[in-house]
């Protein structure tokens, strides 16, 4: 199943997307819900984030790569920090770069969203709790995290947390490639088997924390490979069985 978010006709609705048709739902996709007879061409309506999160619950170093890149040891825990439900865009938006900062950085990422409440949840239960995955940029101020030493400010400005294009329950997380195309040339590209900890793994232990509501999303770390972004650059999140995540730097 392929869920989405869509306007048509000045109407913010949910639909589920097959053949590149797009069915209009009624009810609660995290709970229950009904298709309706309203059918539309996916190039007919306005594709948004695929949810609304309360909060984005990310790690920090999830790719051992990405961990040799940044000259880091691999952690002994995850390194959690939040973003902002306020940094929510979907497809296709611009990502407004901030005066107050000179670099920009893109970093691809598959995320989970959370199907039902979670807290103090184990390992094996997980997938009860995950309507499906989708991609997600963790758009990052580089200069602002390295100077604050914390990453509130650098991963939190508006805009910054790109999300789409829809959520998939068909394909298996852990094993999947992730790439970035920056004005169509590759930057990223690894695969979810290099995890550190795997999504099961990641959300069991965020649940320890924080409850997770429906509609909060897990992101999972990026691989090596970010790089800044400039004005009117295209970046992409493409991920293997999910699809592309396109949007523009302003």
């Amino acid at each position: 199943m392929k869920y989405v978010r869509f306007e048509k006709n000045n109407e913010i609705s949910y639909g589920i997307l097959e053949n590149e048709k797009v069915t209009k739902v009624e009810g609660n996709i995290y709970g229950e819900y009904k298709a309706t007879d309203s059918l539309y061409d996916l190039s007919k309506v306005t594709l948004l984030a695929p949810c609304e999160p309360s909060k984005i619950v990310a790690v920090g170093l999830n790719y051992r790569d990405h961990a040799r890149e940044m000259g880091e040891p691999i952690p002994a825990a995850p390194k959690l920090f939040i973003k902002p439900s306020t940094c929510v865009i979907g497809p296709e938006q611009k990502i407004i770069l901030p005066p107050m900062s000179k670099r920009v950085d893109y970093e691809a990422e598959i995320a989970a969203v959370i199907k039902k409440t979670a807290k103090n949840i184990a390992v094996d239960e997980v997938k009860e709790y995950v309507l499906g995955y989708t991609c997600l940029n963790d758009v990052t101020a580089r200069d602002l995290q390295k100077a604050d030493g914390q990453w509130t400010r650098a991963k939190g400005f508006d805009t910054f947390g790109p999300i789409g294009p829809w959520i998939t329950d068909e394909i298996d997380a852990n094993h999947v490639d992730v790439k970035l195309l920056l004005n169509g040339e590759q930057k990223q590209h690894s695969h979810t088997s290099n995890f550190i900890w795997k999504i099961e793994e990641l959300i069991s232990f965020i649940s320890q924390v924080m409850t997770l509501l429906p509609g909060d999303v897990v992101t999972t770390g990026t691989p090596s490979g970010i790089g800044p972004m400039k004005p009117g650059d295209c970046v992409e999140v493409v991920i293997e069985g999910i699809g592309t995540l396109r949007n523009y730097a302003e």
